[in-house]
């Protein structure tokens, strides 16, 4: 896949990218699905139940391009060549600033053909980077009075130097009868919202590398001009990080995936509390019940995580020799692993299925508006920065009260202003973007820092908590061990208080950024 193909990679840059509906009438939902599992998806009777008309069948080869010096991968985009049709260009990332979930189907604008004039070779010429062969089928299904198309893309991904096998499933219809159909499919089948598209696993297979996360971090709710588009952006944002994240965690290789996993769906049950006055719902309260069940599961993976990398750690550099402590350690681990392994079964069940698909059904269909008085359509409709203010207010004053005494804090009630740290933080996060400025960015990194010293300090409770669960046995040499490492934890705690009453009162003197003139 070496010899070069006419076109001109600035002339593919320069096409204008298709507005995206907020609300579309028909909704396009892709699907990831093991290619090993196909055969059993098209067996299924639910869709011998519903299909109207014939299966059809046809062979696809799409080939995507890009310059020799990666000109337009560097874009965040390839040329897209398929077997019918016309050429295009394809986002391999979806633009910044556009709402998104999992699931969505990336942008793309048709392409002239190239001028048969042009030379071949040189800087911009075109160069074949990644193929698909396989085959398309589709087959037209009725859910009440719904028609959904149904469209099952298998076959391979080949590069020069790999080759991988791989199942896109497709249904396209009216919203709530695609994802009610999705929800169907994916009690049965390990059907997942898609977080990355054929494009971009083409481009992560030529590269060798991993494929980047369509959103990170915390939502950037800047540009909503409402409430309501405030709190669809950030739900949007935080399901996509949450569907790339969770294979992540599941494989158990690094432990930044259950931590960033755990964070994403801690800030989306954060944005359901904070919107609750405007968006109450039974599938919002649903979908926040779920979350807390999976966050238990992900609690104790989480918890060794952090104890090995960190006070376990430092207790294996202080004593490298010692057998007790050794022991210790590797009891630790063997809990370390039988948390992933629960974990790992969860995420690969149909509940894990169930819960992306619902905060996709929750996010468009916006059940909130249903049975709504005009005094709340009124406040979704409005600018958010009042809504926004009341909510951080409510949150800050919880957390200085909490804090008035916080030289003479016990343990417990430090954990407890922890929290209420946390909740402050995670709201903040996504309502800071409507205040821009550098007050927003002072209290948000002191708050930040305030967490942190928390954290740590709640580490080391978490820490002795653990590592009694380990004395099961009433092993003499053992009961050493954890004594060493609750003395340990012991001298921690004391050494957290002096940083967090300094970081206590930075953030104190500063100025609320919601309230600030």
């Amino acid at each position: 896949m070496n010899h070069p193909e006419d076109a001109e990679a600035e002339q593919a840059t320069e096409v204008p990218e298709p507005t995206m509906a907020a609300e579309p009438a028909t909704l396009e939902l892709e699907l990831t699905l093991p290619a090993e599992e196909v055969p059993r998806l098209a067996h299924l009777p639910i869709l011998a139940a519903l299909r109207k008309g014939r299966i059809s069948s046809i062979a696809e080869e799409i080939r995507w391009l890009d310059t020799q010096n990666g000109a337009v991968m560097g874009s965040g985009r390839l040329i897209e060549v398929p077997r019918r049709g016309a050429r295009r260009l394809v986002r391999v990332q979806p633009p910044a600033d556009a709402p998104w979930h999992p699931g969505m189907v990336l942008p793309a604008s048709p392409l002239p053909a190239p001028p048969k004039h042009e030379a071949a070779g040189g800087a911009e010429a075109l160069f074949p980077l990644a193929a698909f062969s396989g085959r398309r089928r589709s087959q037209h299904l009725v859910l009440g009075d719904a028609p959904v198309q149904l469209r099952v893309l298998q076959g391979h991904l080949r590069t020069v130097m790999a080759e991988r096998e791989v199942a896109r499933v497709t249904l396209l219809g009216p919203p709530m009868a695609v994802l009610d159909l999705a929800q169907r499919l994916a009690a049965a089948c390990p059907l997942l919202p898609s977080s990355l598209s054929l494009a971009g696993e083409a481009l992560s297979l030529a590269t060798g590398q991993a494929p980047a996360p369509r959103r990170r971090g915390a939502p950037d709710t800047s540009g909503a001009e409402t409430l309501e588009a405030c709190f669809t952006r950030a739900i949007g944002h935080l399901l996509e990080v949450v569907a790339h994240y969770a294979p992540i965690a599941r494989a158990g290789a690094e432990i930044e995936g259950v931590h960033q996993l755990r964070v994403a769906m801690r800030r989306l049950r954060s944005v359901l509390k904070v919107f609750r006055p405007v968006t109450d719902a039974p599938q919002g309260r649903a979908l926040d019940e779920a979350l807390q069940g999976f966050l238990k599961l992900l609690g104790p993976a989480r918890d060794w995580d952090v104890f090995l990398a960190g006070i376990g750690a430092e207790m294996a550099a202080l004593l490298p020799d010692d057998r007790r402590m050794r022991s210790l350690l590797r009891a630790a681990e063997a809990e370390r692993q039988s948390a992933y392994r629960g974990l790992a079964e969860a995420l690969e069940g149909p509940a894990w299925r169930g819960l992306l698909l619902a905060g996709i059904g929750f996010l468009l269909g916006r059940p909130w508006r249903g049975g709504a008085d005009p005094a709340r359509l009124e406040r979704l409709d409005a600018p958010p920065r009042e809504f926004a203010a009341l909510a951080l207010d409510k949150r800050w004053r919880n957390l200085r009260k909490a804090g008035e005494d916080i030289e003479e804090l016990e343990p417990e009630a430090l954990h407890e202003l922890r929290l209420d740290a946390k909740r402050l933080r995670y709201a903040a996060e996504v309502l800071a973007p409507i205040f821009p400025g550098k007050a927003t960015r002072r209290f948000q990194r002191h708050l930040s820092a305030l967490q942190e010293e928390l954290g740590l300090s709640n580490d080391a409770s978490v820490a002795r908590v653990l590592i009694q669960h380990l004395d099961r046995d009433k092993d003499a040499s053992r009961a050493w061990a954890i004594g060493m490492v609750e003395g340990w934890c012991l001298a921690r705690s004391a050494a957290d208080r002096d940083a967090i009453l300094a970081i206590w009162d930075k953030l104190g003197s500063k100025e609320s950024f919601w309230s600030a003139d």
